[in-house]
This record gives C-alpha cells, sequence and structure tokens, in this order.
C-alpha cells in the first residue's frame, strides 16, 4: 500500500513547510524507498505561470513545461526526481475538472456541491499522481509527500482539509500520517518561548478533523524541554512526537536535524514502512555539505542584476544554482543583488545615492549575472550593466531575457546599430535583433510560451559550455520563454566574435552565446538554474564561479577535474568517493 504524510502548517505562511517536506522525503529515500511528492497550492489560479514573483517567489519550470510554486524545486533538489506539473494541485485545477464533468453530464441529475464532488476530486487526483514514477528507474513510488500550501484556518484550504479528514479512513491509519508545521515565536523582551500560537493552531487543525501524529515546531533557538513537554501536554501528542527545528547555518542540516531526533523509527512503528538500514549512509554527503558550507573561507562576489531584487525568493533556483556552485569549489558565496533600474542614467538625476551604491556594488563584483525576467521596466540598466562586463572583461552569464539582452547590447555597441532592441521593448526598431516566436498565441497569456526540457546542439567543438557540459554534443534543458533571438541577423554577429555556438535541432533557434577574447562571456537561452543539483551543479553557473574565482582555466587544462580536496569524499577523508557519495560530475545529462 502507498504510504501518505501530508504536511499542513500554522501560525504562519512561509514557514518553511517545502524544506521540512523535501527533508521528511529526503531521509526515506536515504532509507532506499521512493519517494514522490505533491504540493497543493489553495489560490483558484490554473498554475503559478501568470504570477509576479513577487507574489509567491519565482515560477519553477518542469520538464514537461509545467510553470509551478517554487517548492517543486526544493523537492526536485533534495530528492534529485523529475515531477510533472500534476505534481501541483490548485484549487482551479480541481474547480476546472470538475466544472467541465458537470457540463459534460457526468453529474446528470445531482447538484454539484464542494462535499463530495470537490473533495472526491482532492482525493481521485492525489491518488492518481502518487502513483507516477519520479525516478529514472521507472519504479512506483511507495511513498507519497504532500504539502498543503497555506495557514490552517484559511478559507481557501478548507476544500483540501476536509478531502484529508476523509483520506485517512479511505486509505487507513496505518497508511495516513500528519505532519504539522507550527511557529514558536521568542519575544526580545522576554526570552520566553512561547507555545500558545502552536495550540491554537493545533486545536483548530483538530477541530477540522485532523490529528497530527508529529508537530514540527520553528524556532530561532533549540525548544527547552520543558516548553516540548508543554506542547505534548496540551496538543495530545507523546513528547518525543514533538521535533524542534531551530534556525541552522544552512538548509542541508534540516534532514540531519530530522533524522537525529528519531524520525525514522517513528515512521517505521507508525506507517509500518519496510526500512531495513538506518540512512546514516547516504546522510553523510548531507553532513558532509553542511560542514563544508560552515567552514568556507575564501569569498567570491557575484552580482544578480535583476528587476525583482526587493524579494530573494523571485530568483530561488538562481541563488541555489550559485550556491551549488561555489560549494562545488570551495568558496563562500556573496550575492550582490542590483537593482537593474538604478544603473540607468535617469536614476543619477532622480536618486543619485542609489545610482552610486549600484554601480559601486557592480564594480567590485567578480563576476556578473543577468537572469531571466519579463517586461521593459530596468532592461537599459541590465544593457549597461552587460556592456560593463563586457568592456571590462568580467565573468558574465546571462540566462534567457539576460541572454537577448547580451545581443541587444552587441548590436548596439559593436555592429554600431544604435536603435537595436527586443520587439517585446520597441516594436517599431528598425533592427529587431529579438523577435516573437511565430508560435506564440498573443491572445492569450497563461501557458503558450515555448516551455519545458528541449534539446540544444553544440555546434562548435571549442565551445566552453561545451567542454563543461563534459564535451556533450547536445544538453537537454528546461525553456520558459516567448522572444528568441533573430535567426537572419546571426551572421553580422559571428563575423565580429560574437559567436551562436548551441542551436536547437532545425538550426532556427539560437539557444547559447559564446563571446571570442573574453574570460567568459556566455549567454544561454535556456534557465540551467531548474536542474542544478547540490551535488551536481549546473555547468553555466558552474563555469561562472570558476571564472569569477579565477580557476576556469586551470580547470579547463586539467581536463575538467577539481582539484581533491574540492570533491566529495567519503568518511575516511580520503579523496575517493564511494558508491553512494558521488564525486561531482559533469554533466548530469538525463
Amino acid at each position: 500500500m502507498m504510504k501518505y504524510i501530508l504536511v499542513t502548517g500554522g501560525v504562519i505562511s512561509g514557514i518553511g513547510k517545502g524544506i521540512i517536506a523535501s527533508s521528511v522525503g529526503t531521509i526515506l529515500k536515504s532509507c532506499g524507498l521512493h519517494v514522490t511528492a505533491i504540493k497543493i497550492d489553495p489560490y483558484i489560479n490554473i498554475d503559478a505561470g501568470t504570477f509576479s514573483p513577487y507574489e509567491h517567489g519565482e515560477v519553477f519550470v518542469l520538464d514537461d513545461g509545467g510553470e509551478v510554486d517554487l517548492d517543486l524545486g526544493n523537492y526536485e533538489r533534495f530528492l534529485d526526481i523529475r515531477l510533472t506539473r500534476d505534481n501541483n494541485l490548485t484549487t482551479g485545477k480541481i474547480y476546472q475538472s470538475v466544472i467541465n464533468k458537470e457540463r459534460r453530464g457526468d453529474y446528470l441529475g445531482k447538484t454539484v456541491q464542494v462535499v463530495p464532488h470537490i473533495t472526491d476530486a482532492i482525493q481521485e487526483r492525489v491518488m492518481r499522481q502518487a502513483k507516477v514514477s519520479v525516478d529514472d528507474d521507472g519504479i512506483e513510488p511507495e511513498v507519497c509527500v504532500i504539502e498543503l500550501g497555506g495557514t490552517v484556518g484559511d478559507i481557501e484550504s478548507m476544500p483540501f482539509i476536509e478531502a484529508f479528514r476523509q483520506f485517512q479512513f479511505k486509505v487507513k491509519r496505518e497508511n495516513f500520517c500528519n505532519i504539522h508545521v507550527s511557529l514558536v515565536p521568542q519575544p526580545n523582551s522576554t526570552g520566553e518561548q512561547k507555545t500558545k500560537p502552536t495550540q491554537n493552531s493545533v486545536r483548530e487543525l483538530r477541530g477540522l478533523g485532523l490529528s497530527p501524529d508529529l508537530i514540527v515546531c520553528r524556532c530561532s533557538t533549540p525548544l527547552d524541554t520543558a516548553v516540548k513537554e508543554k506542547i505534548s501536554m496540551f496538543c495530545h501528542v507523546e513528547p518525543e512526537q514533538v521535533i524542534c527545528i531551530h534556525d541552522v547555518s544552512s538548509i542541508y542540516r534540516v534532514p540531519l536535524l530530522l533524522e537525529d531526533q528519531g524520525i525514522v523509527d517513528y515512521f517505521c512503528r507508525r506507517l509500518d514502512l519496510p526500512i531495513e538500514m538506518r540512512p546514516r549512509k547516504m546522510l553523510t554527503k548531507w553532513k558532509e555539505m553542511s560542514d563544508r558550507s560552515d567552514r568556507l573561507l575564501e569569498q567570491t562576489s557575484i552580482a544578480l542584476v535583476g528587476k525583482y531584487t526587493k524579494l530573494s525568493d523571485s530568483y530561488a533556483s538562481v541563488i541555489k544554482a550559485l550556491e551549488h556552485s561555489a560549494l562545488a569549489i570551495n568558496y563562500k558565496l556573496e550575492v550582490k543583488y542590483i537593482d537593474s533600474a538604478d544603473l540607468e542614467p535617469a536614476a543619477l538625476q532622480e536618486e543619485p545615492v542609489k545610482y552610486h551604491e549600484a554601480w559601486q556594488k557592480l564594480c567590485s563584483a567578480d563576476g556578473v549575472l543577468v537572469p531571466g525576467g519579463f517586461g521593459v521596466r530596468g532592461t537599459e540598466g541590465k544593457i549597461q550593466a552587460i556592456n560593463w562586463a563586457r568592456r571590462k572583461k568580467k565573468p558574465f552569464l546571462g540566462v534567457c531575457l539576460g541572454m537577448q539582452l547580451a545581443v541587444c547590447e552587441f548590436a548596439r555597441n559593436v555592429l554600431g546599430w544604435e536603435d537595436a532592441n527586443s520587439t517585446e521593448f520597441d516594436p517599431e526598431t528598425k533592427h529587431p535583433v529579438v523577435i516573437e516566436m511565430p508560435e506564440h498565441n498573443p491572445g492569450q497569456m497563461g501557458g503558450t510560451m515555448r516551455l519545458g526540457k528541449r534539446r540544444t546542439l553544440f555546434k562548435n567543438t571549442s565551445s566552453f559550455l561545451r567542454r563543461l557540459y563534459g564535451d556533450a554534443e547536445y544538453v537537454d534543458e528546461r525553456h520558459r520563454h516567448r522572444f528568441e533571438v533573430n535567426p537572419e541577423l546571426k551572421q553580422h554577429f559571428e563575423d565580429r566574435g560574437f559567436r551562436f555556438v548551441g542551436q536547437d535541432l532545425e538550426g532556427e533557434r539560437m539557444e547559447i552565446i559564446e563571446l571570442e577574447d573574453h574570460p567568459y562571456f556566455v549567454g544561454v537561452q535556456y534557465h540551467p538554474e531548474f536542474t542544478s543539483r547540490p551535488i551536481k551543479p549546473s555547468p553555466p553557473y558552474f563555469g561562472l564561479l570558476l571564472a569569477a574565482s579565477g580557476k576556469l582555466q586551470n580547470y579547463l587544462q586539467k581536463g575538467c577535474r577539481l582539484s581533491p580536496r574540492d570533491t566529495y569524499s567519503d568518511r575516511s577523508g580520503s579523496s575517493s568517493p564511494d558508491s553512494e557519495i558521488s564525486e561531482i560530475k559533469f554533466p548530469s545529462l538525463s
């Protein structure tokens, strides 16, 4: 029987349910189980594709083109699995499917209601998706971790709570477990850990028919024993069922914290899991990663030039990809967030302090990254940053819009086409170096971009990026864009050393750019950050970090191998990894 673990949250949203759910899955996968994950978002949107990043953070893109919540990125990174769009369930998807059934006449003669029709649809979706394989071996999962977004008591999540109240009886108690994540605040005025918010949250959840099996307490410092016992007494659980997850230096420590508090033994008893071994061996790499990130001494800085810099979650996967790469070369990462609008000449007149601060950050960085984005605001500032990186020979990586703007910058300042632009920003430009893709439907915004995993062929054997990808002939990476480089103007660029080294299967879409006579000037149309993993960093980001730390040429000369101190070792301390803790290898092309 499939085992289901439901993760709910109380007191506040954004409490860390996604990391807890990912960590639980990681521990169970470490025990040899096949694990899948489902994220439920109670909003009425069909998917996350049309959100501003300031709403829920970045939009994560899956292999099948699904535009989903960023928590699915955490699941993929922690569990090293490949999810599909149906692993993200929204109120909009449920209601749409029920209304379509009603229009077809499937409920003929019946009044369609939240209970039972909506709740049944939720349960059917969960049971069906839980059986879909997410590993390369194609084996059906044995455990499904389900994260319910939002906070218990929210009006929009009520149908989901009711669905799982019924679900626990449908699948039987030994196959269903509820983890409730709550906040234990510690006011500065008293320094005392307060349990009342957790008590109220659990009381509300139990009033709705779900009784938590584990209460995970998020707090700034470890829970006192007396506080643990108080939560146990008032929330109807044993003291060992109260788990403390305090603030830690690295999210890689969270699975270790959970495992140290006996969560594996509890799941074995509660869910009758077929676990024979303890997960110590597999979790060694997590311990090593977190230990390494704590003791890094050398530092490198990357200027992230974007328009959503006020919320770091807007670039969650980009930051993670940079962190994975920095960790791989034993460097501490400093990300300098720069609002691209502050780099524009207009900012010098309106807000001179911000203008000078932004340029100071850019000029002091070891490398420059311009990530993806939409809309005209801040694009001229990004072009200024790209121009500076090109002229000063600073390592540069442009992703999606970042690559397109690098093409615009080169056209303006090297080819002499002063009005060169994307038709997204200037439909009347005489030099449309970036144009709308022919298949895009401008009448409808949701799900109409070029989305998901697409193949890119390398056209050049001497390419930097090809060597970083392990001298591969092609790569499969995830896309999310509406505009593309104008293929008719390609030759003008190549004649001046601006090479399009990667193209799609038909040779019509420009996918990868590289500039000659520059230490590292790379642009990619795809989003490599979505497939970066903690011990398998994404090659474009890895190249940027190598170049920023002055190690790229040495790395390429050594045949793309790291020095022994930069590989993940086994417990004996030697640099030859054992079978379960894989050495960093490039690429991961699957």
